[in-house]
């Protein structure tokens, strides 16, 4: 996934705070939007990931933006996931991991990995961090920090 290059449409299942639905990406032009890809919900590392995110939620919300959680469990267990921890964000569900191959989150043997894609407003690909060791994550600052350049 190269900078530049048109990001992938999708349409996927996901939890919001209106109940479950369908979103697309390409009927969000207009508006940046952060994916945020993440290996599952209710694990240590993803709960303080996604947690982080909803705390720092207006650094990114402020610049314009939006925030898409993506992961492969289905629409339920976001639901149980989001409100337990108190998620206001999109939690997307792709249980086939198709997504996750269209935008480079499938790590060995086709497990899911930790990224994060910012796509700009015209659907172009800004940014794009995978991580390699599924402990590290990017913070809000730092996707808050591609935003403004893209503004700038």
């Amino acid at each position: 996934m190269r900078p530049g290059s048109p990001a992938p449409d999708f349409t996927l299942p996901a939890w919001t705070e209106g109940g479950a639905t369908d979103l697309t990406l390409s009927t969000q032009r207009g508006t940046p939007v952060v994916l945020a890809f993440y290996p599952g919900d209710d694990t240590p590392v993803c709960t303080r990931q996604l947690c982080s995110y909803q705390d720092d939620l207006s650094l990114l919300t402020d610049l314009g933006a939006v925030l898409w959680g993506i992961s492969t469990q289905d629409v339920a267990s976001h639901e149980r996931f989001a409100l337990k921890r108190g998620l206001s964000f999109p939690l997307l569900s792709d249980t086939d991991k198709s997504v996750h191959a269209l935008y480079g989150a499938r790590g060995l043997l086709g497990l899911p990995k930790r990224a994060v894609v910012v796509v700009d407003g015209e659907g172009a690909v800004r940014w794009h961090h995978a991580s390699q060791v599924g402990l590290t994550y990017q913070d809000t600052e730092t996707i808050a920090g591609v935003l403004r350049r893209m503004a700038s």
